[in-house]
């Protein structure tokens, strides 16, 4: 169904944010591959919002895919299952691109894997009936959802099914399927949108109902029409409504999102669900469907391996906990001007040298910069010009932020409000001093943590 974003109440856009050059032609128009299946992989215990999960396993089980490895450690966590077929190893520590060492537990691949086209028609392919759906109740689907491990496909890694809980003390009257993906470079989003259009819709209907909302709504940027397209014509007669939003960064924050579409205020440290709105991202939706409709679990994502520094820029079908190297190595290896490896996007993302470290649930692309790409002036004083605060969609004060963080003040921070930054990178972006404005803000973060545990 055709939708204008004035019909809920928005505008398409939102305060503030910037306009970075796309650069998503590296590999947008490049269809999902499957990649080779490894012949091992780490399952981290925490990759995810909220409590560790909890092994299951022991060094020596075997364990077929699909296979739970670890239970949900509470009620904000989620279990984890087996990607691949094998035989479980002692556990052992890693360190994630974010820098956090995490226990995990490998799989030595062993027997029949499932591959290539058949994987992807399990995954994602195949026919997903929209007149189907009707049979799931709301506990069915949230059961479902909590049961295969499912989190924020988008990069948050928010357990799904805390979402779509019933909650008397704050009903949802909305869900928003996110298909912004406004980050520079990444298309995993994009690709699931038109290679797995069907899946998404009928995810979006499931979690509707989850959630016993009245209005399912899927927003995308109007740089993709051809996913506006295929989005609009799977979702015809069914009552969901695709909105066309402006293009700007970062549109695919909730928060924006919401605003955008809804022109609803989350509150400063609040959470959508305080204005009857429950946000997934599309790759979210999908992993719904097949839960709910197919009964399996979380075990694979899409992954985009791109950016200039890298020979051959894929769209992968990964199974999780493949070590980057292997992405890399298929995609042909790096150029000899690569300088920057980074997991996600240049904005918001992590830059590691661990090559080993595999990929989690939240990890949407890899993207390779070159020495060129990552080229910029050496940091000067701020000169208080206000870029920062005129592109923060969160109405703060990132340079103030950022400097009591590098002052080592917690309670200046604090002040500032420092915790409800979600590190965009809009400030770093426009900042004429080049001021490490997301660095310093994360590192301030982590002081504000390690106060409050004391």
């Amino acid at each position: 169904m055709a939708a204008t974003v004035k019909e809920f109440g928005g505008s398409g856009t939102f305060k503030h944010g910037v306009h970075p050059p796309e650069r998503k032609h590296f590999s947008e128009d490049i269809p999902i591959e499957v990649i080779p299946s490894p012949k091992k992989v780490l399952m981290p215990m925490l990759q995810h919002v909220g409590a560790p999960s909890v092994p299951v396993v022991k060094a020596k089980d075997v364990v077929a895919l699909g296979d739970i490895v670890c239970k949900s450690g509470g009620f904000v966590s989620v279990p984890h299952h087996a990607p691949i077929a094998g035989k479980i190893l002692k556990s052992t520590v890693t360190t994630l691109p974010n820098g956090r060492h995490v226990q995990v537990i490998p799989i030595k691949a062993d027997g029949e894997q499932l591959e290539g086209q058949a994987l992807k028609d399990e995954i994602i392919g195949g026919e997903w009936p929209l007149d189907s759906l009707d049979q799931y109740d709301r506990q069915t689907i949230t059961e479902a959802i909590a049961k295969a491990g499912i989190v924020g496909l988008g990069g948050a890694a928010f357990p799904a099914h805390v979402k779509y809980t019933p909650n008397d003390e704050k009903p949802v009257d909305t869900v928003l399927i996110n298909g912004c993906e406004c980050e520079p470079y990444l298309t995993p989003d994009y690709r699931v949108m038109m290679e797995a259009t069907q899946a998404v819709v009928a995810g979006a209907i499931l979690a509707g109902k989850a959630a016993g909302a009245k209005d399912i709504i899927i927003g995308v940027e109007d740089n993709k029409p051809e996913a506006v397209k295929a989005l609009r014509q799977a979702a015809a007669d069914t009552g969901v409504k695709v909105a066309l939003l402006q293009t700007k960064y970062p549109q695919g924050s909730e928060k924006q999102l919401i605003m955008a579409v809804l022109k609803r205020e989350v509150p400063l440290g609040g959470l959508p669900l305080d204005v009857g709105v429950a946000v997934s991202n599309v790759g979210t939706a999908s992993a719904i469907a097949r839960a709910v409709m197919r009964g399996k679990p979380l075990t694979h994502r899409v992954v985009s391996v791109t950016g200039s520094g890298v020979r051959n820029p894929k769209n992968l079908l990964v199974p999780i906990g493949i070590a980057y190297r292997e992405l890399i190595e298929y995609c042909g290896g790096l150029t000899e001007d690569a300088a920057r490896i980074i997991s996600g996007g240049p904005m918001m993302g992590f830059a590691f040298a661990n090559l080993d470290a595999p990929v989690t649930k939240g990890t949407s692309a890899m993207t390779v910069l070159t020495a060129e790409d990552v080229r910029k002036a050496d940091e000067t004083a701020c000169i208080r010009c206000g870029r920062c605060v005129d592109a923060c969609p969160m109405n703060l004060v990132p340079t103030k932020i950022a400097l009591a963080s590098r002052a080592k003040d917690v309670d200046l921070a604090q002040a500032y409000h420092i915790m409800a930054c979600f590190e965009c990178g809009s400030c770093a972006f426009t900042c004429p001093a080049s001021i490490p404005l997301v660095q310093l803000i994360r590192t301030g973060k982590a002081r504000v943590m390690a106060s409050q545990r004391k």
